[in-house]
């Protein structure tokens, strides 16, 4: 097999560098700009031997960018890195990898084309005398990999055909894959079902046992008080403090993380539910979902919840034109309408954002004006092949404020922007729309606590003005707190519908699992 060649840093991994070193990194005073922006001042951060570190912080707080320091990836301005007690340099994604630092992207990094285990083993794949590679060992090592982790996947399943959990257990058993001795895990259940979350625990866990040290960041809180040991906080690039786990209160983390207390998560406002706008009549997508009924009005909150695969994201699709229904009926204000394609849906007053803002949402080279405004430009912001750029800015620059958009400019490549920001992006993207019905698949993945809130009172105030809201979220409590109703689905068919004052998790989770 193809393999990174033993070097220096080979060489300090495997001796165990300084006796008795108590921490495997330790990062000291690490600055790094970008322009426009001071991404991380003066910033330290130590892990242990069989430890999982726990990062905190809001979106453009420096959490991912440290990483991407540390993972090779960016290249500090200044600072000092140890690794078992000796100094190194990171350069590259390829000196870390020798170091045995591995890092599992937020962002996923899979190509989409080919097989999972061309994904696992690229650029090590076991290759015979010829230079040829070896596809039957390649799928034996992977079956192998996956037994050990307890992932049923197929080795030879093509990355595009499968869901947005399974390529990010792909991702975890890749970076497991290097046997590395630090791994850093960025959101790593952000797609992730609460089983799954489970079965990730117990990887990590085995990890630990092993030795290694785990760096782990989300904005989760129940997940950091499961599996941290150690708990440090960042904000607007500075390092907050470091805490054990078992010594800080939820609250107390927020109020480190913001600077200030969020006193209600799911700001839910009793609202007047109007007139039904969306009539949706035994939709049926063959493969994916069949038979879905229901009725959203104006003002309302529909949740759509389910485990993973269940079809929730595919109704969405269909919804918005992306997959067109093979049969059903879809209605709006009345009129039954033919959705088969995003522009008619747009037209009809709907705006859709998706749940994979890499793949599907965000155009990453393009700046964030180019991002917000693509969708105005069916909505009259064009005369005769012009858009009318002051008046486009203008709008753009409301919502960046509307949405505490952390960028320098509008100028900004979206690539730039942490992912919680892209998010925000997106979302101001559709609401400069003025949609009547609004879809949300995933509104606040990868966001952090504060900008939760944040669009959390947007979508309850979206409600108010009678915008019609379908939310789409693997979180329950999130469900629970913004829903005015719930609708439950499980392998592609609907299970139920259940009011406000009736849902509570036991009956979702029961629903969800018929």
């Amino acid at each position: 097999m193809a393999t990174i060649s033993p070097s220096t840093a080979e060489i300090v991994r495997q001796s165990g560098a300084v006796p008795g070193a108590e921490y495997l990194l330790e990062v000291a005073n690490v600055r790094k700009a970008f322009p426009g922006v001071l991404a991380l001042d003066d910033v330290s951060f130590r892990l242990k031997r069989g430890h999982v570190h726990a990062l905190m912080g809001e979106n453009g707080a420096g959490k991912s960018t440290l990483m991407k320091i540390i993972a090779g990836i960016y290249t500090p301005d200044s600072g000092s890195f140890k690794l078992k007690g000796q100094e190194i340099k990171l350069t590259s994604p390829l000196d870390a990898l020798r170091y045995g630092i591995a890092m599992i992207h937020q962002e996923l990094n899979l190509m989409a084309y080919m097989t999972v285990a061309e994904n696992v083993w690229i650029r090590r794949e076991p290759l015979n005398a010829l230079g040829f590679v070896r596809h039957e060992e390649m799928r034996r090592r992977t079956q192998e990999l996956f037994e050990r982790l307890d992932i049923p996947l197929d080795p030879e399943a093509e990355v595009r055909d499968l869901s947005v959990a399974n390529r990010q257990m792909i991702e975890i058993a890749k970076a497991v894959s290097y046997d590395s001795d630090i791994l850093i895990m960025d959101e790593p259940t952000s797609a992730l079902t609460d089983r799954e979350v489970e079965h990730l625990f117990k990887i990590i866990r085995t990890l630990k046992a092993q030795g290694k040290g785990i760096v782990y960041i989300t904005h989760k809180m129940n997940e950091l008080f499961e599996i941290a040991d150690e708990v440090s906080v960042f904000r607007d690039g500075h390092f907050v403090g470091e805490h054990a786990a078992a010594d800080v209160t939820r609250d107390q983390i927020i109020q480190l993380m913001v600077g200030r207390e969020i006193t209600q998560m799911f700001p839910k406002e009793t609202v007047p539910i109007g007139e039904v706008t969306l009539s949706v009549k035994n939709l049926t997508l063959e493969g994916r979902f069949r038979d879905i009924s229901f009725d959203l009005r104006k003002g309302e909150i529909l949740g759509f919840a389910g485990l993973v695969g269940s079809g929730r994201s595919n109704v969405a699709e269909t919804l918005f034109g992306v997959t067109p229904a093979t049969s059903g009926t879809i209605a709006i204000d009345g009129r039954e309408i033919a959705v088969t394609n995003p522009g008619v849906a747009m037209d009809a007053g709907l705006a859709f954002l998706t749940e994979d803002r890499k793949e599907s949402g965000c155009f990453l080279l393009l700046d964030v004006m180019a991002n917000m405004q693509i969708a105005l430009l069916r909505h009259g912001h064009a005369v005769g092949g012009f858009v009318k750029e002051r008046e486009i800015e203008a709008l753009c620059q409301q919502q960046k404020q509307r949405l505490r958009v952390r960028t320098p400019d509008l100028q900004e490549p979206v690539l730039n922007l942490s992912g919680g920001n892209q998010q925000k992006v997106l979302i101001a993207r559709w609401l400069m729309t003025k949609p009547r019905i609004l879809i949300l698949d995933e509104p606040t993945r990868g966001i952090d606590v504060g900008a939760k809130a944040e669009i959390h009172k947007l979508i309850s105030e979206l409600a108010g003005q009678g915008v019609a809201v379908m939310m789409i979220s693997s979180e329950l409590p999130e469900v629970l707190g913004m829903s005015d109703r719930i609708l439950v689905m499980h392998e592609g068919r609907m299970t139920g519908i259940v009011d406000r004052k009736d849902a509570n998790q036991v009956k979702i989770m029961e629903l969800a699992s018929q």
